[in-house]
């Protein structure tokens, strides 16, 4: 990721928790706080009640990776959590694609819109 960084402290993801905005869908809820730098941060997480092992990093790779092919797309200056939820177990690379895209949209953190959305 270019422009982006992970979350990784406790305190990070507590900060995004406490202060940020959520919106959710069947398979993601999406936090986003505003963190005043010139770059994303990005963090994700996975319940154990998703799945085993596997399945959970099944999923952070999916997110990680649509994240990155739409990287440019996003607004700078921003810390992102993107938490799974059960259903995610079964969603596959673009469903995982098109809910993220429906929240950050939802967010209004998007600097280009989809052009296939409006076809």
């Amino acid at each position: 990721m270019r422009f982006s960084e992970s979350l990784k402290k406790k305190e990070q993801f507590k900060n995004v928790y406490e202060y940020g905005v959520s919106y959710a869908d069947r398979f993601i809820v999406m936090y986003i706080l505003e963190n005043h730098l010139d770059r994303n941060r990005v963090g994700i997480s996975v319940s154990k009640r998703v799945g085993n092992s596997v399945v959970r990093h099944r999923f952070t790779r999916l997110v990680r990776e649509n994240y990155r092919l739409n990287e440019g797309s996003y607004k700078k200056g921003y810390d992102l959590v993107i938490i799974g939820r059960i259903p995610a177990s079964k969603a596959d690379f673009y469903r995982v694609g098109r809910s993220m895209e429906k929240l950050a949209k939802l967010h209004g953190i998007l600097e280009t819109e989809d052009k296939a959305a409006d076809i």
